[in-house]
C-alpha cells in the first residue's frame, strides 16, 4: 500500500471532490453470489458503492487530452504505450518544445503525460475512489432489466435478457474522495478544473441515462493561478 505522507522528496497536496448523481448509477463489478444481477455494482469491504479511481482518472485525462488538442498543444495518443511519449511511434507534430522537457528525465513529454504520467514518467496525480456517503443500510438493491441487442438485425436476441444493478434513482446520493498533487505545475490546476466540468457522468450505460452528475464547486478548491491559464493559451507558439 502506497501512504501519500512516505512519498521523499515530494510535496503532496490534496484536494476534496465531490460528486453529486443526479440518476441511477451502474457501475459493474463483474460476477458476484452475492446478488441476483447479472452485473452487481461495485462496493467496497464496508458495503459502500464506489466509482473506481481509475475510472475518473482515465475519463479526467482523456478530457485533458481533448482541451489541450484543442489549445493546439500537440499531445501524445494513450494508452498504447508505442504512441505515447516518450516513443510517440507515427505521430506527427510539434513535440521537440522546451515545454516539453522535464529535468532529469530524457525526450520530451506532452503536457498531459507531464500530470498523468506515461511508461517513463511517473504520474502526478493520484486520485481516490469516490466513496458513497449514504449508509448502505439505507440503500434497497435495484435491479434493471435489459436485454442483448443483435446490431446486424437490429432486434432483440433470444434468451439474452439479463439484470443489472444500480443505485437508487434520483436520490441525489454523495461519492466523495481527494485528487493528490505531487509537484504539479502550474497550468494543472485550471487544466484539472476544466477537464472536470467536461464530465458529465461516470460509469455504465450512460447513453440510457445512468450516471449522470454534478460536481459540487464550493468544495473542490484546486490551486488555480493565472499563470496557469496564460501557459495553456501558448499552443499556437511554436
Amino acid at each position: 500500500m502506497i501512504y501519500l505522507e512516505e512519498l521523499s522528496n515530494s510535496s503532496v497536496t490534496s484536494y476534496e471532490i465531490t460528486a453529486i448523481i443526479n440518476t441511477a448509477l451502474c457501475v459493474g463489478a463483474g460476477g458476484s453470489s452475492s446478488s441476483l444481477a447479472d452485473k452487481p455494482i461495485i462496493r467496497n469491504s464496508d458495503g459502500n458503492i464506489l466509482i473506481p479511481a481509475s475510472q475518473l482518472k482515465g475519463r479526467l485525462r482523456h478530457e485533458c487530452e481533448k482541451i489541450t488538442r484543442g489549445l493546439h498543444w500537440a499531445i501524445c495518443d494513450s494508452p498504447n504505450p508505442q504512441t505515447m511519449c516518450p516513443q510517440r511511434a507515427d505521430l506527427s507534430g510539434n513535440f521537440e518544445r522546451t515545454e516539453y522537457q522535464i529535468p532529469n528525465y530524457p525526450g520530451y513529454h506532452c503536457l498531459i503525460c507531464q500530470l498523468f504520467g506515461n511508461p517513463v514518467l511517473p504520474s502526478r496525480i493520484l486520485c481516490d475512489d469516490l466513496i458513497c456517503t449514504e449508509d448502505p443500510e439505507n440503500l434497497s438493491e435495484v435491479l434493471r432489466p435489459g436485454v442483448t441487442i443483435n446490431r446486424r438485425r437490429r432486434t432483440a436476441e433470444e434468451q439474452k435478457l439479463y439484470f443489472l444493478e444500480t443505485s437508487p434513482a434520483n436520490a441525489h446520493l454523495q461519492f466523495k474522495g481527494h485528487i493528490h498533487l505531487l509537484n504539479t505545475p502550474d497550468y494543472a490546476g485550471a487544466l484539472l478544473l476544466s477537464g472536470l466540468r467536461h464530465i458529465h457522468a461516470l460509469g455504465g450505460s450512460k447513453s440510457v441515462g445512468l450516471g449522470w452528475l454534478d460536481w459540487d464547486w464550493t468544495s473542490l478548491k484546486l490551486p488555480i493561478k493565472q499563470a496557469g491559464w496564460d501557459f495553456l493559451a501558448k499552443g499556437d507558439e511554436q
